[in-house]
């Protein structure tokens, strides 16, 4: 995983040209494909595209991407199918874009595994902001499962979960949990703040590393996080609503009413 167009060097040589990030963008309007594309091989990234669903599973299977630009509606295998299909394989982030404005196919999405999703009419340099600060955090967890493989000096243990950072895995009463990047950091926060109440906006500040964009990503990554950890999401014990603030972590909580 990779970010800001480099994933590292191609050797161990001082002299060495770094490695662009590769980018596959699926997208069937191929007014759409040629700008996302352009913009992002401007931005330093290696990028190739494809226009269908079925095509952009062989792609990634073969070009090995560190992240995916993925259009909602295509041709073959829609893209909240290609999603999971990419999600249930690896961990390679996915970006959606989607020209419908009903909230529910953009949950939809994120609940597929979507890292984050952008909105047709979008502007191509928010899109490689996103993708930048997606890969980041990408290659922050690369980097420490990397170097800390075996020292667990930051693990971080509360009611029957650990989360190592060092090795980017996390466990809950012995049952590893598969996590994506974004449901890891989350639970990594809330594992450092226990008891502290956290609204929507500070959390997407700290754990995405935004200072803008639509909340019900937090939302429906909280919701993600409490089927993973929680032993009933509808009732959840561990990350309780805060209504009208957010989330609070609990280790030792009890019921606090239905999840929102």
């Amino acid at each position: 995983m990779s970010g800001d167009g480099v994933s590292g060097s191609s050797s161990g040589g001082g002299g060495a040209e770094p490695v662009p990030a590769r980018i596959l963008v699926v997208d069937d309007d191929p007014t759409v494909s040629e700008v996302v594309t352009g913009y992002l091989r401007r931005a330093g990234y290696a990028v190739e595209s494809v226009a269908d669903g079925p095509a952009a599973l062989a792609r990634a299977a073969a070009f090995r991407p560190d992240l995916v630009v993925l259009d909602l509606m295509l041709p073959g295998l829609d893209g909240l199918e290609v999603c999971r299909r990419l999600r249930a394989a690896g961990p390679v982030p996915v970006i959606m874009l989607t020209a419908r404005g009903d909230e529910d196919d953009r949950i939809a999405g994120l609940e597929r595994g979507a890292d984050d999703y952008v909105t047709k009419p979008f502007s191509p340099r928010e899109l490689v902001l996103r993708v930048s600060s997606v890969l980041r955090r990408a290659a922050a967890a690369g980097a420490a499962t990397a170097s800390g493989a075996g020292g667990g000096g930051d693990r971080l243990t509360a009611a029957g979960i650990t989360l190592d950072p060092s090795t980017h895995r996390a466990a809950k009463d012995g049952r590893e949990l598969a996590l994506t990047v974004r449901e890891f950091d989350l639970l990594a926060h809330f594992l450092r703040h226990p008891g502290q109440a956290h609204g929507r906006e500070e959390l997407m500040r700290e754990v995405w590393g935004w200072d803008f964009g639509d909340l019900s990503t937090v939302t429906v990554h909280v919701r993600r996080l409490r089927a993973k950890v929680e032993e009933d999401p509808g009732r959840p014990k561990l990350i309780q609503t805060v209504w009208g603030v957010g989330y609070r972590f609990e280790p030792g909580g009890s019921h606090e009413g239905a999840a929102a």
